[in-house]
């Protein structure tokens, strides 16, 4: 991974405007997110983390600081397609065939026929679901949509993959498979990611990095560089340097909880 930031704030507020008055859902957020990293944003319900990605995503508008994704503003970013967003929800359209839900975005951009097979098929095997193309939603489990989820957004190719809690709602054995699934596809692709999380042992599982955030106002308390290699096993959530992680990531939440 190389020191080249493809994401940078700098001191990003954000205040909603609402009937019973301002919220500040971020404040003075500094973060560099550099080519080929895994970032894990973590913290208490309403801190901030998923707003924080909208704002990369260019679906929100900070009022105050800046934020660049690969040199651009977040909205030129979302018109010259550099990233794919996974939602909490795999979001399929049930009328729709896995594979007709994959080239939506692609028929949108105008891919030929030939080019959106190509790219079905490809991103289909990257999320072990080749040969589910024909299948509709609603004949695969929860797990298989989100993957299909992720198999649309990477179907562009975007080198930026930003994903809002999507195992969030995903029993324990599913999720550790997902998220196996994840490293092995971060390894493939190379890409740089984004990654909301609530769950402490996922974030330090996953990440090479991970953002501590503290409650409303949403601030960033710690970041954390993990020393973990590349290539993780499940079984290295049983090691003391993830043990060790975990700690500071859960005394990173406590400490942010303290200084409301």
């Amino acid at each position: 991974m190389s020191s080249n930031p493809v994401i940078t704030a700098r001191n990003l507020d954000l205040t909603f405007e609402t009937n019973d008055g301002p919220v500040h859902a971020l404040k003075d957020v500094t973060l560099d997110i550099n080519k080929g990293d895994f970032v894990s944003f973590i913290g208490p319900s309403g801190c901030g983390k998923t707003t924080f990605l909208r704002c990369i995503a260019g679906l929100e508008t900070p009022t105050a600081g800046d934020i660049s994704v690969n040199g651009m503003t977040p909205d030129e970013a979302r018109r010259a397609r550099a990233y794919g967003y996974v939602f909490q929800a795999a979001g399929l359209y049930p009328w729709r065939t896995i594979g007709g839900n994959i080239r939506l975005p692609l028929e949108i951009m105008g891919f030929d026929k030939a080019e959106q097979a190509e790219r079905v098929g490809r991103v289909l095997e990257l999320v072990d679901l080749t040969g589910f193309d024909r299948k509709f939603p609603w004949q695969l489990s929860g797990g298989m949509q989100q993957r299909a989820s992720i198999a649309r957004a990477l179907a562009f190719d975007a080198d930026i993959l930003l994903m809002d809690e999507p195992f969030g709602a995903l029993d324990e054995i599913v999720r550790d498979h997902l998220n196996e699934q994840l490293l092995q596809l971060w390894a493939r692709t190379e890409k740089t990611i984004g990654f909301v999380t609530h769950s402490i042992p996922e974030a330090v599982y996953l990440s090479t990095k991970i953002v501590v955030m503290s409650p409303r106002p949403g601030r960033i308390s710690d970041v954390i560089d993990s020393p973990l290699p590349r290539e993780r096993p499940l079984d290295i959530r049983d090691t003391p340097e993830f043990i060790e992680i975990a700690h500071r990531v859960r005394d990173g939440l406590r400490a942010g909880h303290l200084d409301e």
